[in-house]
Protein backbone atom coordinates (compact mmCIF):
# COMPACT_ATOMS: atom_id res chain seq x y z
CA UNK A 1 0.00 0.00 0.00
CA UNK A 2 1.14 3.37 -1.06
CA UNK A 3 0.09 6.52 1.59
CA UNK A 4 -1.43 9.54 -0.18
CA UNK A 5 1.58 12.54 0.37
CA UNK A 6 -0.08 15.51 2.17
CA UNK A 7 0.78 19.03 0.57
CA UNK A 8 2.02 21.63 3.18
CA UNK A 9 -1.05 23.45 2.73
CA UNK A 10 -3.87 25.32 4.22
CA UNK A 11 -7.23 24.97 2.78
CA UNK A 12 -8.89 27.18 5.15
CA UNK A 13 -8.19 29.11 7.80
CA UNK A 14 -11.35 30.34 10.60
CA UNK A 15 -10.71 33.18 13.63
CA UNK A 16 -12.37 32.43 17.03
CA UNK A 17 -13.73 34.97 19.26
CA UNK A 18 -11.43 36.92 21.50
CA UNK A 19 -11.06 36.21 24.70
CA UNK A 20 -8.01 37.91 25.92
CA UNK A 21 -5.38 39.74 24.39
CA UNK A 22 -4.14 36.64 22.54
CA UNK A 23 -5.92 35.64 19.19
CA UNK A 24 -6.91 31.85 18.23
CA UNK A 25 -7.34 30.43 15.04
CA UNK A 26 -8.31 26.96 13.19
CA UNK A 27 -6.51 26.16 10.44
CA UNK A 28 -6.50 22.89 8.22
CA UNK A 29 -5.32 21.07 5.35
CA UNK A 30 -6.61 18.25 3.79
CA UNK A 31 -6.51 15.49 6.68
CA UNK A 32 -5.26 17.76 9.77
CA UNK A 33 -6.70 20.86 11.78
CA UNK A 34 -4.66 22.96 14.40
CA UNK A 35 -5.17 25.35 16.95
CA UNK A 36 -3.11 28.01 17.38
CA UNK A 37 -2.60 31.14 19.73
CA UNK A 38 -1.30 33.84 17.93
CA UNK A 39 0.04 37.05 20.15
CA UNK A 40 1.91 40.15 19.85
CA UNK A 41 4.39 41.23 22.35
CA UNK A 42 6.69 44.29 22.73
CA UNK A 43 8.25 43.40 26.05
CA UNK A 44 10.73 41.46 27.53
CA UNK A 45 11.47 40.62 31.03
CA UNK A 46 15.31 41.28 32.51
CA UNK A 47 17.21 40.19 35.59
CA UNK A 48 16.03 36.45 36.45
CA UNK A 49 17.62 35.02 39.55
CA UNK A 50 17.50 31.34 37.38
CA UNK A 51 16.30 31.29 34.13
CA UNK A 52 15.25 27.66 31.89
CA UNK A 53 17.43 25.83 34.57
CA UNK A 54 20.35 27.13 33.43
CA UNK A 55 22.13 28.14 37.11
CA UNK A 56 22.98 26.30 39.95
CA UNK A 57 20.66 27.41 42.85
CA UNK A 58 23.24 26.82 45.60
CA UNK A 59 25.45 29.13 43.10
CA UNK A 60 23.34 32.33 43.96
CA UNK A 61 25.20 34.62 46.26
CA UNK A 62 22.19 37.89 45.92
CA UNK A 63 18.93 38.08 44.83
CA UNK A 64 18.07 40.60 42.04
CA UNK A 65 14.39 41.74 41.24
CA UNK A 66 13.64 40.85 37.39
CA UNK A 67 12.40 44.00 35.44
CA UNK A 68 9.85 44.59 32.37
CA UNK A 69 12.05 46.58 29.87
CA UNK A 70 10.62 47.55 26.25
CA UNK A 71 11.17 45.24 23.22
CA UNK A 72 10.58 45.59 19.72
CA UNK A 73 7.50 44.11 18.58
CA UNK A 74 7.13 40.52 17.74
CA UNK A 75 3.89 38.56 16.82
CA UNK A 76 4.50 34.90 18.05
CA UNK A 77 2.45 31.41 16.72
CA UNK A 78 2.07 28.75 18.48
CA UNK A 79 0.32 25.49 18.35
CA UNK A 80 -1.58 24.47 21.01
CA UNK A 81 -4.08 21.60 19.53
CA UNK A 82 -3.91 19.22 16.57
CA UNK A 83 -7.47 17.45 15.57
CA UNK A 84 -6.36 14.20 12.95
CA UNK A 85 -7.28 11.08 12.01
CA UNK A 86 -11.12 11.97 11.93
CA UNK A 87 -11.39 12.36 7.73
CA UNK A 88 -11.01 9.67 5.12
CA UNK A 89 -11.38 12.27 2.47
CA UNK A 90 -10.19 15.64 1.98
CA UNK A 91 -11.25 18.32 4.40
CA UNK A 92 -13.21 21.29 2.48
CA UNK A 93 -14.58 23.47 5.54
CA UNK A 94 -14.57 24.37 8.59
CA UNK A 95 -16.81 26.17 10.88
CA UNK A 96 -16.60 27.48 14.63
CA UNK A 97 -20.05 27.46 16.46
CA UNK A 98 -21.88 30.18 18.11
CA UNK A 99 -21.12 28.48 21.45
CA UNK A 100 -16.98 29.23 20.80
CA UNK A 101 -16.96 25.33 21.90
CA UNK A 102 -17.58 23.31 19.11
CA UNK A 103 -16.60 23.29 15.69
CA UNK A 104 -17.18 21.40 12.22
CA UNK A 105 -15.24 19.98 10.05
CA UNK A 106 -16.64 18.97 6.32
CA UNK A 107 -15.06 16.86 3.96
CA UNK A 108 -16.46 14.95 1.07
CA UNK A 109 -19.02 12.43 2.66
CA UNK A 110 -19.17 13.66 6.29
CA UNK A 111 -19.53 16.39 8.59
CA UNK A 112 -17.91 15.69 11.82
CA UNK A 113 -18.57 17.66 15.26
CA UNK A 114 -15.69 18.33 17.34
CA UNK A 115 -15.34 19.57 21.10
CA UNK A 116 -12.09 22.54 20.93
CA UNK A 117 -10.86 21.29 24.03
CA UNK A 118 -10.75 17.40 22.98
CA UNK A 119 -8.42 15.94 20.09
CA UNK A 120 -8.91 12.38 20.08
CA UNK A 121 -12.45 12.07 19.64
CA UNK A 122 -15.50 13.85 16.96
CA UNK A 123 -18.88 12.86 16.21
CA UNK A 124 -20.37 12.26 12.67
CA UNK A 125 -23.44 14.47 12.46
CA UNK A 126 -23.55 13.86 9.12
CA UNK A 127 -23.04 11.13 6.35
CA UNK A 128 -23.68 10.95 2.92
CA UNK A 129 -21.71 7.96 1.93
CA UNK A 130 -23.75 5.08 0.47
CA UNK A 131 -23.16 1.14 0.70
CA UNK A 132 -22.14 1.07 -2.61
CA UNK A 133 -19.95 4.15 -3.72
CA UNK A 134 -21.07 3.59 -7.45
CA UNK A 135 -24.25 4.30 -6.19
CA UNK A 136 -22.70 8.19 -5.16
CA UNK A 137 -24.14 10.86 -7.01
CA UNK A 138 -23.46 14.16 -5.21
CA UNK A 139 -20.29 15.14 -2.63
CA UNK A 140 -20.02 17.70 0.01
CA UNK A 141 -18.58 21.10 -1.19
CA UNK A 142 -19.35 23.11 1.76
CA UNK A 143 -20.52 23.45 5.81
CA UNK A 144 -21.26 26.16 7.85
CA UNK A 145 -22.80 26.82 11.41
CA UNK A 146 -25.73 29.53 11.96
CA UNK A 147 -24.02 32.86 13.22
CA UNK A 148 -26.21 32.92 16.27
CA UNK A 149 -28.35 29.64 16.83
CA UNK A 150 -25.91 27.00 17.80
CA UNK A 151 -28.03 24.09 16.68
CA UNK A 152 -27.76 24.66 13.47
CA UNK A 153 -25.87 24.35 10.21
CA UNK A 154 -26.18 24.43 6.12
CA UNK A 155 -23.90 22.32 4.00
CA UNK A 156 -24.09 22.65 0.27
CA UNK A 157 -23.58 19.70 -2.15
CA UNK A 158 -22.10 19.26 -5.92
CA UNK A 159 -25.64 19.17 -7.42
CA UNK A 160 -26.03 23.02 -6.36
CA UNK A 161 -28.63 22.58 -3.39
CA UNK A 162 -28.02 24.01 0.14
CA UNK A 163 -29.27 21.51 3.26
CA UNK A 164 -30.57 23.16 6.63
CA UNK A 165 -29.61 20.95 9.39
CA UNK A 166 -30.63 21.23 13.19
CA UNK A 167 -29.11 19.18 15.66
CA UNK A 168 -32.06 18.87 17.93
CA UNK A 169 -33.93 16.85 15.77
CA UNK A 170 -31.29 13.83 15.85
CA UNK A 171 -27.39 13.07 16.35
CA UNK A 172 -27.05 12.17 12.82
CA UNK A 173 -28.75 14.67 10.66
CA UNK A 174 -29.66 12.56 7.64
CA UNK A 175 -32.90 14.34 7.36
CA UNK A 176 -32.66 18.18 6.24
CA UNK A 177 -34.42 20.62 8.28
CA UNK A 178 -35.19 22.48 4.63
CA UNK A 179 -34.10 22.43 1.01
CA UNK A 180 -32.66 25.16 -0.62
CA UNK A 181 -32.70 24.45 -4.35
CA UNK A 182 -33.93 26.60 -7.43
CA UNK A 183 -35.78 24.11 -10.16
CA UNK A 184 -33.69 24.35 -13.35
CA UNK A 185 -35.85 25.09 -16.41
CA UNK A 186 -35.37 21.91 -18.57
CA UNK A 187 -35.22 24.54 -21.91
CA UNK A 188 -31.79 25.53 -20.52
CA UNK A 189 -30.47 21.94 -19.48
CA UNK A 190 -27.01 20.71 -21.18
CA UNK A 191 -24.41 18.56 -20.63
CA UNK A 192 -22.70 21.27 -18.39
CA UNK A 193 -25.76 21.83 -16.16
CA UNK A 194 -24.82 19.97 -12.93
CA UNK A 195 -21.04 20.97 -13.51
CA UNK A 196 -21.88 24.86 -13.13
CA UNK A 197 -24.45 24.23 -10.68
CA UNK A 198 -22.23 22.65 -8.07
CA UNK A 199 -21.67 25.30 -4.81
CA UNK A 200 -18.16 25.99 -3.91
CA UNK A 201 -18.80 27.82 -0.68
CA UNK A 202 -21.80 29.10 1.60
CA UNK A 203 -21.51 31.56 4.01
CA UNK A 204 -24.32 33.65 6.44
CA UNK A 205 -25.04 36.98 6.32
CA UNK A 206 -24.17 37.95 10.50
CA UNK A 207 -27.75 38.51 10.81
CA UNK A 208 -28.35 35.02 10.35
CA UNK A 209 -31.36 35.66 8.12
CA UNK A 210 -29.71 35.08 4.53
CA UNK A 211 -27.36 32.81 3.05
CA UNK A 212 -25.01 33.48 0.18
CA UNK A 213 -23.99 30.66 -2.20
CA UNK A 214 -21.13 30.66 -5.11
CA UNK A 215 -21.36 28.07 -8.14
CA UNK A 216 -19.40 28.22 -11.40
CA UNK A 217 -21.11 31.21 -12.50
CA UNK A 218 -22.90 33.00 -10.29
CA UNK A 219 -24.05 34.30 -6.67
CA UNK A 220 -26.60 33.70 -5.14
CA UNK A 221 -28.85 35.06 -2.16
CA UNK A 222 -31.02 32.93 -0.21
CA UNK A 223 -33.74 33.84 2.44
CA UNK A 224 -34.15 30.94 5.13
CA UNK A 225 -37.76 31.71 5.16
CA UNK A 226 -38.05 30.99 1.48
CA UNK A 227 -35.98 27.42 -0.04
CA UNK A 228 -37.52 27.54 -3.25
CA UNK A 229 -35.71 30.40 -5.12
CA UNK A 230 -32.78 33.13 -3.92
CA UNK A 231 -33.72 36.81 -3.40
CA UNK A 232 -31.03 37.93 -5.67
CA UNK A 233 -28.47 36.35 -8.30
CA UNK A 234 -25.63 37.55 -10.06
CA UNK A 235 -23.73 36.61 -12.89
CA UNK A 236 -19.91 36.62 -12.45
CA UNK A 237 -17.69 35.52 -15.25
CA UNK A 238 -20.58 34.91 -18.36
CA UNK A 239 -18.38 35.37 -21.24
CA UNK A 240 -16.79 31.72 -19.90
CA UNK A 241 -20.48 30.28 -20.84
CA UNK A 242 -19.40 30.35 -24.12
CA UNK A 243 -16.42 28.46 -23.32
CA UNK A 244 -17.54 25.65 -21.22
CA UNK A 245 -16.26 23.02 -23.91
CA UNK A 246 -13.45 24.08 -23.92
CA UNK A 247 -12.66 24.79 -20.36
CA UNK A 248 -13.93 21.60 -19.67
CA UNK A 249 -11.51 19.54 -22.34
CA UNK A 250 -8.92 21.20 -20.84
CA UNK A 251 -10.11 20.19 -16.86
CA UNK A 252 -10.22 23.80 -16.04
Amino acid sequence: LKSLEIEEKINKIKWLKRKNPAHFLLSTNDKTIKLWRVSEKDFKVEGFNIKDGCRDPSSITSVSVPRVVQAPNTVEASLRRVFANAHTYHINSISVNSDQETYLSADDLRINLWNLEITDQSFNIVDIKPANMEELTEVITASEFHPSSCNLFVYSSSKGTIRLCDMRASALCDKHAKLFDEPEDPTNRSFFSEIISSISDVKFSYSGRYMVSRDYLSIKVWDLHMETRPIECYPVHEYLRSKLCSLYENDC
